[in-house]
């Protein structure tokens, strides 16, 4: 699956107050699901010492999976594309990485 695919296929599930009209919504959500992948991280070292078993990845996967959900929604909330969001994100990176910047702080490095 592709991101185009998944962003229009996601928003028919979409369900919630003012839907196009509310990227509040789904800014709350993605801070709430990426809250509960750290909870599973942080119980894993915890619990079980930093090992990952079979559980534990479809654990985090469904999280993950729920973080892209409000993450799309997110984004067409805001009429960007999630293709479009990867793509910029890579350019960023890359342009850093070629002038030794990967590392230090600051959005525009």
């Amino acid at each position: 699956m592709d991101f185009t695919t998944y962003q229009k296929e996601s928003r028919k599930t979409a369900t919630y107050p003012k839907i196009g009209y509310n990227f509040v919504y789904p800014a709350l959500g993605l801070a709430g699901e990426t809250g509960e992948v750290v909870e599973k991280i942080k119980k894993l070292i915890r619990d079980k010492n930093g090992v990952v078993d079979e559980r534990v990845k479809l654990e985090i996967t469904k999280e993950l999976g729920d973080v892209l959900w409000y993450l799309s929604q997110l984004a067409t909330e805001l009429n960007l594309s999630l293709d479009e969001i990867a793509n910029e994100n890579l350019k960023k990176l890359f342009s850093r990485k070629e002038r030794n910047m990967i590392h230090g702080d600051g959005d525009n490095r």
